[in-house]
C-alpha cells in the first residue's frame, strides 16, 4: 500500500489543513497522559497555593480581604522581579547566589547618585541597572572562560558586591529617597484606574486566545495535530471571568498597583522571549543538554553570558523597586533573606534545579506562595521563625516533587 498520504507535505504538495483535536475530551485525555508521564507543570504550586489561601482564610477571615491582597501584590513585585532573573539561571542548571547583594548595590547607587550627587533620576536608575549588567557579564565571562562553577563565582560575588554596597553608602549608612520623587510615588501610590484594569483584562484574554488559535492554525498547516479550539476558547472564557473578578475585587480597595503591573509585564515579556525567540529556545536547549546544544550550532558561551547579564539586571531592578517602596536605601538593603527568598520562589514556582524546565510564570507563582505564607503568619501574629520553617518545608516539598517528576519522565521516556 502506498504511504504517500502519510507523508508530510512537500514543496510539490500543497499543505492541507488538518481538523483540530475533536474536543475537550481529547484535550483532557492528553492532559492526563502528560501528568502520568511526570509533566506536572504548574499543578503542584497552584494546588498548594489554593490550600495555603484556604487555611489562612479559615484561621483569619481578613486574609483574602481586598486590602490584604493589594498589599500582598505590592510586596511581591520587587522580590518577584529578582526571582524572575533566578528562573533564567536555573533554566541553564546554574545558580546565582549574589542576586540579593546586587539588588542592595543597585539601591545604594540609586540613592547616592540621585540624592547626594544630584544626578537626574533616569540617569541614576540607568547607572544602577548598568552595574547589575556588568556584574552579570563578569560572572558569565568567568564561567565560560575559566570554567569556574557558578556557585563559587556568585558566592564570591555575594561577598564582593556586599562590600561594594557598603563602600558606596559610605559613612551615611542609610539614605532616604525623596517621597515626592516619581519613583517613590510609582512604587507606593500609583494604581490603575478601575476602567483601565478591566480593559487590560479583556486585552490580555484576547491576546491569549489569539496566540493559541494562531499556534493551532500553524500546527494544522504544518501537518501536526493542533490543540482543540474548543479547549482554547473555554480557557479564554475562564480567564476573562477570573481576570475581571480579580480586577473588580482589588478595585474595591486601592486597585492594581503600577509596580505590580510592571512585574506582570516583565513576566509576560520574558515568557514570550523564552517561548517565541531563538534566544529562549537556546536557553532550554543548553539547560537540557549542553553538549547536544553545542553540536546543534548554539553559541553556548553567548547564552550563558546573556542569561547572567539579564538575571543580574533584573536583580538590580528589583533592588530599585524595593528601595523605592521603602523610600530609602541602607546597609541592610538586599540583605537578610532576600537572596534565599528569591531562589526559593523560583524553585517553588516550578523551575527545576536540574535545568531545562520551568517558565517565567514560575517567578510569579513562587513569590505569591512565599508572600502568602508571610502575610498569613503575620496576620496570625506568629513569630518570623515560624515563617522561615514553613517556607523551608514548602521549598523542600517543591524539590521532592521536582525530583519525582523528573524520575517519572525518565521512566516514560520524556526528558
Amino acid at each position: 500500500m502506498s504511504t504517500s498520504e502519510n507523508r508530510p507535505p512537500t514543496n510539490n504538495t500543497p499543505a492541507v489543513d488538518l481538523p483540530p483535536a475533536t474536543g475537550i475530551a481529547e484535550s483532557w485525555a492528553a492532559f492526563r497522559s502528560r501528568v502520568r508521564g511526570g509533566d506536572l507543570g504548574a499543578i503542584p504550586v497552584v494546588v498548594g497555593l489554593a490550600l495555603i489561601w484556604t487555611i489562612f482564610q479559615i484561621l483569619n477571615p481578613t486574609f483574602l480581604s481586598s486590602a490584604n491582597l493589594v498589599n500582598l501584590a505590592m510586596q511581591s513585585a520587587a522580590l518577584g522581579t529578582i526571582a524572575l532573573g533566578v528562573v533564567l539561571v536555573l533554566l541553564l542548571a546554574q545558580i546565582d547566589l549574589s542576586v540579593g547583594s546586587l539588588s542592595g548595590l543597585a539601591a545604594a547607587i540609586l540613592a547616592v547618585t540621585f540624592t547626594q550627587l544630584g544626578w537626574p533620576l533616569i540617569a541614576a536608575i540607568a547607572a544602577a541597572l548598568a552595574a547589575g549588567a556588568i556584574f552579570g557579564w563578569f560572572y558569565g565571562f568567568l564561567l565560560t572562560r575559566f570554567g569556574v562553577p557558578s556557585f563559587v563565582i556568585t558566592l564570591a560575588g555575594l561577598l564582593g558586591v556586599l562590600g561594594l554596597q557598603l563602600w558606596v553608602l559610605g559613612k551615611l549608612g542609610s539614605i532616604n529617597i525623596p517621597f515626592d520623587s516619581w519613583i517613590v510615588q510609582f512604587a507606593q501610590l500609583m494604581f490603575l484606574p478601575a476602567w483601565l484594569s478591566y480593559v487590560l483584562a479583556g486585552v490580555a484574554t484576547l491576546a491569549y486566545v489569539g496566540a493559541h488559535l494562531s499556534l493551532a492554525h500553524r500546527r494544522s498547516r504544518a501537518g501536526l495535530l493542533p490543540e482543540s479550539r474548543t479547549a482554547i476558547l473555554l480557557r479564554g472564557a475562564l480567564m476573562i471571568v477570573a481576570l475581571l473578578f480579580g480586577a473588580w475585587y482589588l478595585n474595591t480597595d486601592r486597585g492594581i498597583g503600577l509596580m505590580f503591573l510592571l512585574f506582570i509585564v516583565l513576566v509576560i515579556g520574558m515568557d514570550f522571549a523564552l517561548k517565541r525567540t531563538r534566544w529562549g529556545r537556546s536557553i532550554y536547549a543548553v539547560g537540557g543538554n549542553v553538549e547536544a546544544a553545542r553540536r546543534a550550532g548554539i553559541r553556548v558561551d553567548r547564552v550563558y553570558i546573556s542569561v547572567f547579564m539579564v538575571s543580574a539586571t533584573l536583580a538590580a531592578l528589583g533592588g530599585i523597586l524595593a528601595a523605592s517602596r521603602l523610600a530609602a536605601a541602607n546597609q541592610s538593603s538586599g540583605g537578610g533573606d532576600t537572596n534565599l527568598t528569591a531562589i526559593a520562589a523560583a524553585v517553588i514556582g516550578g523551575a527545576s534545579l536540574f535545568g531545562g524546565r520551568g517558565s517565567a510564570w514560575s517567578a510569579l507563582l513562587g513569590i505569591v506562595v512565599i508572600q502568602s505564607i508571610s502575610s498569613g503568619l503575620t496576620l496570625l501574629s506568629l513569630d518570623s521563625s515560624v515563617r522561615y520553617m514553613v517556607t523551608g518545608a514548602v521549598l523542600l516539598l517543591a524539590v521532592i516533587i521536582d525530583s519525582m517528576s523528573r524520575r517519572s519522565r525518565a521512566l516514560h521516556g520524556r526528558f
